[in-house]
């Protein structure tokens, strides 16, 4: 019989030992669940995504392995649902305003001007039984699983010369978005629209004389403290937007309960950095003390704002029925915080 020089052996057994590995690999790798999860955030949120993805594996040993994408990479923003729908992504986090014309609670669940005046009250109205029953519902329809909402936070006023009351507002041009612009028409407040991009210029050259955008980190950012200074919280809508997330029903109902429950809570705590995020940005300007001059708008004025709003809110009721349930239940919630 002939004998098998050494280095032979040896390379046979190590051959033997990468075949097995590979073969437990392909194993584990069968055992393991992916998700593909897109969110409508750019790169800035990483650490956040980071430790979404590191909290999942962790706590499901392995077995659960988040992909993470951001706004724009694999589909555009307002292709989330869509996107979700057919199975190109597993979990979509947008909001309801990108997809308004596809769900119809679309626009209200994304916040509307008067529907809350804190991350609290937010929290509160999208807690309730009636509430949740309604979004569930009308993402099945859409061919989707509701999971769940986040909260974006600080959206007012910023302009070049003082607020003290609505009133200071009827001489000045004020970019808003088509809803808020509605309610600040009731007051007699000239209103255009710009994209984000424009406002710098906008404010500078005097096309405008403020805005309502967001909060003072994302005037910061795009250094309108170089143009304005006064910024008017005006308790119109606090959090400024909600977001919302949806899986793939298919690969929803094809996880175990255990995996359902460990995305749950990892979404809840995403959700939760999100908007610890966005706050403790904006309170970081605030801290800075010469960035921006603060200002509160007077409370009947901004309870004035959630009345003006009405006409917005109704239009939204006539959109569909389920709708019509949703406002009522926005308005009850308005009437028991004394904004109605």
């Amino acid at each position: 019989m002939t004998s098998i020089p050494f280095t032979r052996r040896l390379a046979m057994a190590a051959m033997t030992g990468a075949l097995a590995l590979t073969s437990m690999a392909t194993v584990a790798s069968a055992d393991t669940t992916r998700l593909r999860f897109h969110t409508f955030y750019g790169t800035e949120i990483d650490p956040i995504l980071k430790k979404f993805r590191d909290t999942v594996k962790e706590n499901s040993g392995g077995d659960l392995r988040i992909q993470t994408f951001h706004g724009g990479e694999l589909v555009a923003s307002d292709q989330l649902l869509e996107a979700a729908k057919k199975g190109s992504i597993d979990i979509a986090h947008g909001h309801g305003g990108y997809w308004s014309g596809q769900v119809d609670i679309g626009n209200i669940e994304a916040g509307l001007p008067g529907g809350w005046t804190s991350l609290d009250e937010a929290r509160a109205f999208f807690d309730s039984e009636p509430v949740d029953a309604l979004l569930t519902a009308a993402y099945d329809e859409a061919g989707v699983v509701y999971l769940g909402k986040g909260y974006g936070h600080d959206y007012d006023l910023l302009t070049k010369e003082p607020v003290t009351s609505l009133d200071d507002l009827k001489t000045r041009k004020i970019r808003a978005t088509s809803n808020v612009a509605k309610v600040l028409e009731y007051f007699e407040i000239p209103t255009v629209y710009l994209p984000a991009g424009e406002l710098y210029i906008g404010m500078s050259t005097g096309v405008i004389d403020g805005a309502i955008y967001g909060g003072p980190i994302e005037y910061e950012q795009l250094k309108l403290n170089e143009t304005a200074k006064h910024y008017t919280r005006l308790n119109m809508l606090m959090p400024g937007w909600t977001e919302t997330f949806l899986a793939n029903k298919e690969k929803w109902d094809g996880l175990s309960d255990e995996h359902k429950a460990i995305m749950e809570e990892a979404i809840a705590q995403f959700a939760a950095d999100i908007t610890g995020w966005l706050a403790e940005g904006n309170q970081s300007v605030v801290d800075k003390g010469d960035v921006f001059e603060f200002a509160v708008l007077p409370d009947e004025d901004s309870k004035q704002l959630t009345v003006a709003a009405q006409a917005v809110w109704q239009e939204e009721a006539e959109r569909s029925a389920r709708n019509a349930e949703l406002i009522d239940l926005l308005v009850a919630n308005a009437k028991a915080q004394g904004r109605l």
